[in-house]
C-alpha cells in the first residue's frame, strides 16, 4: 500500500522526517482501509462536491502541497528565520489537509455524493481523526483541523495560514 499511495502523491517524499513521513504514509493507509477507495480511485474522485469539475482529488492536494512548497521556499528565501517555518509540518499538513473527505465521500452508480458519516462529520474532523490515530504531531493536526471555514474563528499557525490559503487559491478558482 505505501509504494502505491507513494505513486500518487510522490510529494511525501519531500517530507525528510522519516517518521512524519511515514505517519502521513499510514494515514492514507488507514483511510483507504475504511473506505472502498484505492489510491488510484483517488485520481478519478473530485476534489469537491460543492462544483462541477473535473479535477481529481489527487491532484487538488498535489496543487496545494506545491503551493505550499513553493510559498516557504519564496519566505525562506526573502524572510529567513524572521519568519521561520516548519518546512516537514507545512508538507505533512498540506497533503493530509483533505484526507477526510475518503470518508465523507462515496462513489453510487458512476456518482460521487456524501457519504451517511460525511453527512454528519465534515472532514477536518474526520481527518484529525484519521491521523491522530497515526500518531501526528499537534501542529499537523492543527493544520487539517482549521484549513477550511471551521477554523476561521481560531488562529492559525504560519503553516495552518499557508494551507488555508493554498486550499481556497484551488477552489476559488475553480468555475463552477
Amino acid at each position: 500500500m505505501s509504494d502505491e499511495i507513494r505513486m500518487v502523491l510522490p510529494e511525501v517524499d519531500w517530507i525528510e522526517d522519516e517518521g512524519l513521513r511515514q505517519a502521513v504514509i499510514r494515514t492514507y493507509a488507514r483511510a483507504l482501509q475504511q473506505t472502498k477507495w484505492t489510491p488510484k480511485d483517488l485520481s478519478k474522485m473530485p476534489f469537491t462536491l460543492i462544483k462541477e469539475t473535473d479535477i481529481s482529488y489527487i491532484d487538488h492536494v498535489r496543487a496545494v502541497t506545491r503551493i505550499c512548497h513553493a510559498v516557504y521556499g519564496v519566505f525562506k528565501d526573502l524572510f529567513g528565520e524572521r519568519l521561520p517555518l516548519n518546512r516537514d509540518v507545512l508538507l505533512a499538513g498540506a497533503l493530509l489537509h483533505d484526507v477526510g473527505k475518503l470518508l465523507e465521500v462515496e462513489e453510487r452508480d458512476g456518482k460521487y455524493r456524501k457519504s451517511a458519516g460525511g453527512k454528519l462529520v465534515r472532514h477536518p474532523f474526520s481527518g484529525v481523526a484519521l491521523a491522530a490515530a497515526e500518531g501526528m504531531p499537534p501542529e499537523v493536526l492543527h493544520i487539517i483541523a482549521v484549513h477550511s471555514k471551521e477554523g476561521d474563528p481560531y488562529p492559525r499557525t504560519p503553516e495552518g495560514a499557508i494551507v488555508h490559503h493554498a486550499d481556497f487559491i484551488c477552489f476559488d478558482t475553480i468555475k463552477s
